[in-house]
């Protein structure tokens, strides 16, 4: 069945990043922030902010209508499927997409969130929560 990362609790975020190194050490075989799906980001330091930025799973998603080679192509339950031999890196899918969630690695690919939940099961404070979706 279908998931997708839900930000629940967002006050109860440290700033840890082990959503983000979870994310990159399972999906692209890496210990590096820029190979997450998933973004914490602060707004100037420990007492400000802290943002967590990830793919809405949208049902019609504006990144995938965007895309001029058809690399992004819309997934059962919302969000895309990143086919990376179409892919040009033209970034569009990134202008397109709404809350920023979309953004590229050192070889400039799009790292897009595939929604398998490794980042909720590593956060320890229960920021994340992995959701059923229901299928179209």
């Amino acid at each position: 069945m279908p998931a997708k990362i839900k930000v629940a609790n967002p006050n109860r975020c440290i700033g840890c990043y082990s959503c983000m190194l979870a994310c990159s050490r399972t999906n692209a075989d890496s210990v590096s922030l820029i190979d997450s799906a998933i973004d914490v980001r602060t707004s100037g330091g420990i007492e400000s902010g802290i943002g967590i930025i990830v793919c809405r799973s949208c049902i019609d998603p504006p990144c995938a209508r965007a895309c001029p080679t058809g690399a992004l192509t819309p997934r059962n339950g919302g969000g895309v499927v990143l086919d990376k031999d179409l892919c040009d890196s033209c970034k569009v899918c990134a202008d397109a997409c709404l809350p920023r969630a979309i953004h590229f690695d050192r070889a400039a690919m799009p790292v897009i969130c595939i929604h398998c939940g490794v980042c909720a099961k590593f956060c320890s404070h229960d920021v994340l929560e992995i959701v059923k979706t229901e299928v179209l």
